[in-house]
């Protein structure tokens, strides 16, 4: 198993969603790109923090 911790900031709102866009490590593609997060539990957040853990 690994795990990463994935950085994203705001981009811009949709109708009920907040979107957001990784930002990868210098050097590297990014894992996920874009991130679509409902407005009522993003609220004003201007970044996000995602990990995300791969079972082998």
């Amino acid at each position: 198993m690994s795990k990463k911790v994935l950085q994203f900031e705001y981009e811009k709102e949709t109708k009920n969603s907040v979107r957001y866009k990784e930002v990868p490590d210098e050097g590297t593609a990014p894992i996920v790109g874009t991130l679509y997060v409902q407005k009522w539990f993003a609220g004003s957040s201007q970044s996000i923090e995602i990990t995300i853990e791969k079972k082998d």
